[in-house]
């Protein structure tokens, strides 16, 4: 689906498949499991959610994608992003954070419990023989 340069659209934008937009968007986007292609022309400002964004145009808000983000050389995105990739092409402007945590979720996809842990680690007590200690001679 498209949404052309002329159009603008305020408040909350989901649906279930792909999207792109040219237009101009205000408040928050939410395509869980699809991509987000913001155009050349397109102007967001708002949160988005998406399984892929892909930045052509100007973003001020901040990204979480499941899969991967990536600002392409006209691209511009003035917030922050987390997601498990991220890729920013030569020639694209960013101003924010990149989080790059796996296993991060778009919003209303949140497994209960599914914090993340540290990894475990198994440590062996290790003993070392000291060293001999060193006398000195008498005259």
């Amino acid at each position: 689906m498209n949404i052309g340069k002329s159009v603008v659209i305020k408040g909350e934008l989901s649906g279930s498949e792909d999207l792109t937009i040219e237009g101009q968007v205000e408040g928050e986007i939410q395509l869980k499991q699809h991509v987000l292609t913001v155009g050349p022309h397109g102007r967001i400002r708002a949160q988005i959610f998406a399984k892929v964004v892909v930045v052509l145009g100007e973003v001020v808000g901040n990204i979480k994608a499941s899969d991967k983000v990536a600002i392409r050389d006209t691209g511009a995105v003035e917030g922050d992003i987390v997601a498990p990739k991220v890729a920013i092409a030569e020639g694209a402007r960013f101003r924010g954070k990149i989080d790059m945590q796996r296993g991060v979720r778009p919003k209303g996809q949140e497994k209960p419990g599914s914090e993340a842990k540290p990894p475990e680690t198994h440590l062996q007590p290790q003993t070392a023989k000291a060293p001999a200690p060193v006398t000195a001679g008498r005259d």
